[in-house]
């Protein structure tokens, strides 16, 4: 019996002796933008152990991956993700049609298509709950997907976007079972606030303005006062809890960077008033330029696709996103990416780096944007970097997105701490 007691203890500290070590042709430094080449990456128990120059040699038992040829980078950090759904025409009837088990079998493949694609980490921007529920799957390994950070549900005032009854029939609409992430006034805001926590939310979403996707006719006018927005955040601090807050319209901006909240999501009618005040409170913008477009395409070339109160919307706000976007970074306003994912295809994420390029982000500044500036937004410096003492959450992909950011799309290696999930 001692005999197989030791056996058993000494595999045990080779199991937790055994290193994996990658062997990086370029490593990108997103703390100084540059890029270093042949760089080996140690990686122990999850965690990053050492980084050392050049190609060390590996001992007996280690595991070596080659990624002599691939550009090497932290795992990349999705701040606006909806993973129970992806966009499609018949969407409104799904929302009276589909049971939760549905949108949870679902959501499992979205997790799993974005974590492929090189996402690591995702801010889950809002749900029907479920939300929650997947993202304790995946960190009990149930669920293959990336580390997420959930809203859970959002919170809206009466007949603003996000209201679910807008547009329904007389009785359906002032049903309070279906209005129960409706909120109006500092009481029922704050209230709002504690049931997130309860419910095991990560940080809170608001929609402080009209949106593109719903049934109401105003895609930006301002839709909660600013008195109830700083009870949310106040709440929010008090429960250790950040605050997102979606905005179209400039108006709804101010009252919210006033208020508090940690970051402004798609900002499409930012004025340079709003963009000083970011400035000033360090206000994150989280862009969403994909999303724009991808609506914008929609309901200009697929007649039907959305009821016509949305495709007008999607007329007018999409193709503002990506101008807005060049002038707020120019100005100085700090940038966290993200992409809406669901309201396009998950998995196309890395179109929002291409789109940032273009509005005049260099291509390692996009890359910091998902990777340090996301994990600061998130609160989380375990992510964001490849540095000594931090969860290996690490991917490759083929060529040089310094000179051609599209390589983005060839993400070829995967790994979530420490464990290896796409080696191509």
């Amino acid at each position: 019996m001692r005999n197989i007691l030791l056996l058993f203890v000494f595999v045990t500290q080779i199991a937790f002796a055994q290193k994996t070590i990658l062997h990086c042709g370029e490593l990108i430094d997103v703390r100084q933008l540059k890029m270093n080449k042949e760089v080996s990456v140690v990686i122990e128990n999850g965690k990053i152990t050492a980084i050392e120059n050049g190609y060390i040699t590996a001992n007996a038992g280690d595991k070596v991956v080659n990624l002599k040829n691939q550009t090497v980078m932290p795992g990349l950090i999705d701040c606006h993700t909806h993973l129970e759904d992806q966009i499609g025409a018949n969407r409104i009837v799904k929302e009276f049609t589909e049971n939760s088990a549905d949108i949870a079998f679902a959501s499992t493949v979205y997790a799993k298509t974005t974590l492929l694609a090189g996402f690591t980490t995702v801010r889950d921007l809002g749900g029907s709950g479920v939300n929650i529920s997947l993202r304790n799957a995946i960190n009990k390994g149930i669920v293959i997907g990336p580390r997420v950070f959930t809203a859970g549900r959002i919170i809206s005032s009466t007949g603003g976007h996000g209201d679910p009854t807008n547009g329904l029939r007389d009785d359906l609409m002032h049903d309070k079972n279906l209005n129960s992430n409706v909120a109006n006034g500092t009481d029922e805001c704050r209230a709002a606030v504690r049931l997130r926590y309860k419910e095991g939310s990560d940080f809170i979403k608001i929609t402080a303005t009209g949106g593109v996707l719903s049934m109401e006719k105003d895609g930006a006018g301002a839709q909660f006062t600013e008195e109830e927005i700083r009870t949310i955040v106040e709440t929010a601090k008090d429960y250790g809890m950040k605050v997102a807050s979606h905005c179209h319209g400039a108006e709804g901006m101010k009252r919210s960077v006033r208020a508090g909240v940690n970051s402004i999501e798609h900002g499409t009618y930012m004025d340079e008033e709003t963009m000083e005040l970011m400035k000033k409170n360090g206000t994150y913008l989280v862009p969403t330029i994909i999303a724009g477009k991808s609506v914008a395409d929609s309901a200009t070339k697929k007649p039907g696709f959305f009821p016509e109160v949305i495709a007008r919307k999607a007329m007018e706000v999409g193709p503002v996103i990506q101008n807005t976007f060049a002038k707020a970074y120019k100005a100085g306003v700090k940038i966290a990416f993200g992409t809406d994912a669901g309201v396009y295809a998950h998995g196309k994420n890395w179109m929002e780096f291409v789109y940032m390029h273009e509005a005049g982000m260099p291509a390692l500044e996009c890359i910091k944007a998902a990777t340090l500036s996301a994990a600061d937004l998130i609160g989380n410096d375990n992510i964001g970097v490849i540095e000594k003492g931090k969860w290996a959450d690490i991917i490759a992909v083929d060529g040089d997105p310094s000179k051609d950011i599209s390589v983005m799309s060839k993400v070829k290696f995967v790994m979530k701490a420490g464990v290896v999930y796409k080696n191509e």
